[in-house]
């Protein structure tokens, strides 16, 4: 089977799995809420909640922006943490990783083509809030022109544009976690365990990040850059946060997929 077809085998097995189903209609349903919460209640006053959550009832666009904000520190990336983490324990605690090694099929492929699954699924994710976002928000409040945070007016197409720009950078950082939750995940044979792990280890992370005392270490967390894609939604785009954002994913993975594949290569499968 070839690489392309072994790939796309395996994300339709990821979104056939009736719990990954469940995870992404619950990101669907965060982002409903959201938009229903303020149509109900009405725009936020000045210093309640994130700047786009002001600027829903102005153009309903802002509500995939605010969904993503909202989502990206806990339920994106519990999902994918959840998806991860199952990508390698649950093959071995099920007794099917022995036999696909048994096969033989290539270590390095394998891992390669879980470790895509997973970031395939990430950005499905992201994708599906914005989505859902835009078309919730089209329906709910007024669209049009498109007011940017920096105050510049551009059309609705661009503010698409921009949209797809930041489903794409939320995306990139999702892929950070789902090399975590695949390094955790060939440790155990327990899948709930990986995904536990992989869900605290994120949010330690983000602890961490808020400690004003480690401040020095802040920038290089591949967490403190999750929300620089506000910089998207400026006029010029400022590409320096984007920029660090993504290198700091980058080196991120290539640690945790370089422990993955390490560990793949060399771990004795008994189950």
């Amino acid at each position: 089977m070839g690489d392309g077809r072994l790939l796309l085998s395996e994300f339709l097995l990821v979104l056939r799995r009736r719990r990954n189903q469940v995870l992404l209609g619950l990101l669907a349903l965060v982002t409903v809420l959201i938009g229903v919460a303020v149509d109900v209640s009405g725009p936020a006053r000045d210093g309640e909640g994130p700047a786009f959550l002001r600027s829903i009832t102005d153009n309903g666009l802002f509500l995939s922006f605010t969904a993503l904000v909202v989502s990206l520190p806990v339920f994106l990336p519990l999902v994918v943490s959840v998806v991860s983490g199952e990508s390698i324990a649950g093959e071995a605690s099920t007794g099917t990783l022995r036999y696909l090694l048994v096969v033989p099929v290539d270590r390095t492929r394998l891992l390669v083509v879980k470790l895509l699954s997973v970031v395939l699924f990430g950005l499905l994710a992201a994708v599906l809030v914005a989505v859902v976002g835009a078309v919730v928000g089209a329906v709910l409040f007024p669209i049009g022109e498109l007011r940017l945070l920096s105050g510049t007016t551009v059309s609705y197409g661009q503010g698409l544009l921009r949209l797809a720009g930041v489903a794409l950078y939320v995306a990139a950082v999702l892929a950070t976690v789902a090399a975590l939750g695949v390094f955790v995940s060939t440790l155990t044979e327990v899948p709930i365990a990986a995904m536990a792990a992989t869900a605290l280890a994120v949010v330690l992370v983000e602890v961490l990040d808020a400690v004003p005392q480690l401040s020095a270490l802040h920038p290089w967390l591949f967490t403190h850059d999750w929300l620089a894609f506000g910089d998207l939604l400026r006029d010029p785009v400022s590409v320096a946060g984007l920029g660090h954002g993504l290198l700091v994913q980058a080196c991120w993975d290539a640690v945790l997929v370089t422990l993955a594949w390490a560990r793949m290569t060399t771990r004795d499968v008994t189950s």
